[in-house]
């Protein structure tokens, strides 16, 4: 059974950055293709970015592409989002997800993904 955790979230200011972490076990990592979620409070879960089992493609959503940068460590287990620029808009918990092969192509949408970690709280403050 794969297991997803996710670090790195807290209380920042605007314009502050922050680095989520997303540690892998318990499968086949560098299968895996990588997404980011967010879901802020009353809101349904949002996709944010996405990164190819190989990290030679990427894939953002319009709110924070230029600010965002997903990667990938097949060595360590483990995907990144490096967040930039951070706006009070960006509060939210955010997850990590794996979708592993066969992979389903929506990796704009949580259904797409096989595998979900618990979230990190992200809080942004104006």
């Amino acid at each position: 059974q794969v297991q997803l955790v996710e670090s790195g979230g807290g209380l920042v200011q605007t314009g502050d950055s922050l680095r989520l972490s997303c540690a892998a076990s318990g499968g086949t990592f560098s299968n895996y293709a990588m997404g980011w979620f967010r879901q802020a409070p009353g809101k349904e879960r949002e996709f944010v970015a996405a990164i190819t089992w190989s990290g030679l493609s990427t894939y953002y959503a319009v709110s924070v592409k230029g600010r965002f940068t997903i990667s990938r460590d097949n060595a360590k287990n483990t995907v990144y989002l490096q967040m930039n620029s951070l706006k009070p808009e960006d509060t939210a918990v955010y997850y990590c997800a794996a979708d592993d092969p066969p992979y389903s192509g929506y990796y704009f949408l949580p259904l797409g993904y096989d595998y979900w970690g618990q979230g990190t709280q992200v809080t942004v403050s104006s």
